[in-house]
């Protein structure tokens, strides 16, 4: 996302403390992504329908605490999203859980490498299920949701460099276990 496109949305946010309607283009832009981030870490859709209207409900409710911190409006979104999963698990008092979509997963692996089956991809798919949460949380945002550094780090209120070594950690254990070639720059 350009720094032009930023700026354009922090706008349409900061007209939406004034005229609410304002918040609809950032709803029907972004709800579909909400819904998919959260209903990954639900594996309910229910719950994750329920979820993603509290996020955006909070959203509004919460536009005039809103401050510009160099990051897309959508990493906001993700931010009081995550919030609102780690709520949920907090009152069922169970572990965050994370439903891997085969298909994304196949679509990392195809981008690593050449050759793969069906077996590496149900290994790969088990693998990366035993991973700790906070890392295939990382994962899930850096790979799936096509979020850089500093919005991971901004949505799960960790440092950046939190943010890469998360990463890093999970890429090598995927590497040293599937011998996979993802690139890995530590760049945004």
């Amino acid at each position: 996302m350009s720094e032009e496109e930023i700026r354009s949305e922090c706008a349409i946010l900061e007209k939406s403390r004034k005229n609410p309607d304002e918040f609809g283009f950032l709803y029907k832009k972004y709800f579909d992504r909400i819904f998919g981030f959260i209903y990954r870490q639900t594996d309910d859709e229910d719950v994750a329908a329920d979820l993603t209207s509290q996020t955006f409900l909070n959203a509004l409710k919460n536009v005039d605490k809103f401050t510009f911190r160099g990051v897309p409006v959508s990493a906001w979104f993700y931010k009081i999203a995550s919030n609102e999963v780690n709520r949920y698990y907090r009152k069922k008092k169970s572990d965050k859980t994370f439903s891997l979509e085969e298909d994304k997963v196949r679509n990392l692996y195809e981008q690593a490498n050449d050759d793969w089956d069906d077996e590496t991809i149900n290994q790969l798919l088990g693998f990366m299920a035993k991973l700790p949460a906070e890392m295939l949380e990382v994962l899930n945002l850096r790979f799936f949701e096509d979020k850089d550094f500093k919005e991971i780090a901004f949505i799960l209120d960790i440092t950046e460099s939190g943010a890469k070594m998360r990463a890093y950690r999970a890429l090598d254990s995927l590497r040293r276990n599937f011998k996979l070639k993802i690139k890995y720059d530590g760049k945004g």
